[in-house]
């Protein structure tokens, strides 16, 4: 067990907890895409972004620089978000804080599932899981983080 993958899932437990939506729809899928896009084009961000409600994929943008690999490496850590409930990277750092390695234990076939950071689910008070959002083209704390800070900007538009 590495204390690095311990305090770097604490901090994602906690935004798990944290980023809790009132509601999700396609206007809010829209919306947080589309605002996800901007700041992609404003950083000149090699990204690709995808949301998803339940199984249909409702948003999905791949922005200059970015390629297939990319969409590839999005659904894959989409059905690990799927699969586990939570955060991929939440996935990997906790495989990592107890001393094993996801591609190698998790049991799962490495070219359907990873875990790596990018995709969060999209979580509705009362409801649980409805959906995911997720990146891929950054180092996937990066592409964690990207994901984090639209999400809690969305949460506080929603009130």
């Amino acid at each position: 067990m590495t204390d690095d993958a311990r305090e770097t899932l604490t901090l994602i437990e906690a935004e798990e907890r944290e980023l809790v939506l009132p509601r999700f729809d396609l206007e809010d899928a829209w919306r947080l895409g589309s605002a996800m896009r901007a700041t992609a084009l404003e950083r000149e961000l090699p990204i690709v972004i995808g949301i998803t409600l339940g199984e249909a994929r409702v948003f999905h943008t791949a922005l200059a620089g970015s390629s297939a690999d990319n969409d590839g490496w999005l659904e894959r850590k989409t059905r690990v978000a799927r699969r586990y409930g939570r955060s991929s990277y939440g996935v990997g750092q906790a495989f990592k804080a107890n001393g094993r390695d996801f591609d190698s234990d998790g049991r799962l076939d490495t070219t359907l599932y990873a875990a790596h950071g990018g995709v969060f689910p999209i979580t509705i008070a009362g409801v649980g899981m409805v959906g995911t959002v997720g990146v891929s083209g950054l180092p996937q704390a990066d592409d964690h983080a990207f994901v984090v800070e639209h999400l809690r900007k969305l949460q506080a538009e929603l009130g």
